[in-house]
């Protein structure tokens, strides 16, 4: 079993998050941790200088809402974590902050641009320090 479970989720695109959820409760040991991770894709600074000042700042309290509501329907004193910045990095960043044994992370069918850029799942996987579990 695993002591530290991180479930990086896409808040744009949750149809996953359950079954990622479910497969982390399964992996998780009796004192076990999940921590629930979404990332806040980072503006270039030519679009930023266009858009309402604090916009990153709002989206990442709204993510942070959104996310403890998901842990609280699902039953899990989830811990929560924001980051804002590019996904791939930004998730092995914090599955070494927290200290992660394993990454549940979902996946899905790859396109062209895959392909030619590499998937989020894709490089979690490649770069991974703990084991990782991609669901489909």
């Amino acid at each position: 079993m695993f002591s530290r479970i991180l479930i990086p989720i896409d808040l744009h695109d949750d149809t996953k998050a359950r079954s990622m959820i479910d497969a982390a409760v399964q992996l998780r040991g009796q004192d076990g941790q999940i921590v629930l991770l979404h990332v806040v894709e980072d503006i270039p600074s030519y679009v930023a200088i266009e858009l309402p000042s604090g916009i990153l700042a709002s989206q990442k309290e709204e993510s942070i809402r959104t996310l403890e509501d998901l842990s609280r329907r699902e039953g899990l004193n989830a811990a929560i974590d924001v980051r804002i910045g590019q996904p791939a990095s930004a998730i092995l960043e914090a599955a070494d902050e927290h200290g992660s044994d394993v990454i549940v992370i979902a996946s899905h069918r790859p396109g062209l641009q895959d392909y030619l850029i590499g998937s989020t799942a894709a490089r979690v996987v490649r770069h991974s320090r703990c084991s990782v579990l991609v669901i489909r």
